[in-house]
């Protein structure tokens, strides 16, 4: 882990090796997720992968969101394992005192993310307004970028 993280805040970081780092890995990307305490791995899918975990330390609880409105949550300890299909909706949150650290294997060695924060700052407001039935002006205060992790809300 001694390259700069892919991406790092106060609220935990990514370090990932894909193809693009080490190019003969042309099938399966590499990355260690740590969440800080209190915080949240943003709502995100993977268009082209599926996502294998293996929890490291701290407390975990992620939610995957399939098809039809059905979502899981389950809660990972250390040496657990956790799996989420290509294209499904997920989210990590720390729920314990120490770092949350996952190991995490993708079958593709591009790799490629949508997370929610990013789809919302893309989206015109108008387009945003008439699809929830509220007003442009609620979502003006959206964010702008990719937030990728962030604190929990209180």
């Amino acid at each position: 882990m001694k390259q700069k993280p892919f991406f790092e805040n106060d609220a935990g970081s990514v370090h990932l090796v894909s193809s693009k780092e080490f190019p003969i890995s042309t099938t399966m990307t590499g990355i260690i997720e740590i969440v800080k305490p209190g915080a949240i791995r943003e709502l995100h899918w993977h268009p082209n992968a599926n996502e294998w975990q293996y929890y490291i330390a701290g407390k975990g609880r992620m939610t995957v969101f399939s098809s039809h409105g059905h979502a899981q949550t389950e809660e990972y300890a250390p040496s657990d394992v956790g799996y989420v299909p290509q294209g499904f909706g997920h989210y990590i949150e720390n729920i314990g005192d120490e770092d949350l650290k996952v190991l995490i294997v993708m079958d593709n060695g591009i790799y490629q993310d949508i997370s929610l924060s990013d789809w919302l700052a893309k989206t015109p407001a108008y387009l945003l307004a008439d699809n929830f039935n509220n007003h442009v002006e609620d979502w003006q205060d959206r964010p702008k970028d990719k937030r990728v992790m962030s604190r929990r809300s209180r």
